[in-house]
């Protein structure tokens, strides 16, 4: 029996157009990403985007995902004694910001978060339910989480001038010496 209705796509044409999206995103923003460029990019017919996804929000979201990993990451760095976890955090922080495989989605979250409240939602939900609590709870201070809300916006501004702004030295600086350099104010703010 046949089935009636358009034939399910290759699952490589839709992993092709989410990888196009999500570079789309992190180089250009939400806003400046269409529909129509990404399936250009892609070489897909743009009818093909909507038969997907459903609508621009839709392969956002899909696009944006943070990195099914970190979670996991986070845990790692949680479990760590005082003395290693600045450094450790902002390493770990670094491993899937400069990472191939996750930067773009990451970038896309960041650049996106000024102008579209679907990715401003997704990065507060990420910054205030994972790394929040993993960054407060070396603090005894009373005010702890906003001393984790300021390491955040440090290693997000470390994204934003490494990768979207690209400002030298520190968009070609290594890991290790941004670790090494960034981890003495984290550890004042957490004392």
């Amino acid at each position: 029996m046949k089935r009636a209705g358009r034939r399910p796509g290759a699952p490589a044409t839709r992993d092709a157009i989410v990888a196009v999206a999500r570079r789309a995103f992190a180089t250009h923003g939400y806003e400046a990403t269409t529909l129509r460029a990404i399936a250009r990019e892609a070489g897909v017919d743009p009818a093909l985007l909507i038969h997907y996804f459903g609508s621009k929000d839709r392969l956002f979201a899909i696009a944006t995902g943070l990195p099914s990993g970190l979670p996991l990451l986070l845990q790692a760095v949680a479990g760590l004694p005082d003395a290693d976890f600045a450094e450790a955090l902002v390493r770990a922080y670094l491993g899937v910001v400069d990472s191939d495989r996750s930067r773009n989605s990451i970038l896309a979250l960041v650049r996106s978060a000024v102008s579209h409240e679907q990715a401003a939602a997704t990065l507060r939900e990420f910054v205030t339910a994972q790394l929040l609590p993993v960054i407060a709870g070396r603090s005894d201070h009373p005010d702890a989480r906003l001393r984790a809300c300021l390491v955040a916006a440090q290693l997000v501004g470390i994204a934003m001038l490494r990768h979207v702004v690209r400002a030298e030295p520190l968009a070609s600086a290594g890991p290790d010496e941004i670790a090494a350099l960034t981890a003495p104010g984290i550890k004042r703010h957490l004392r």
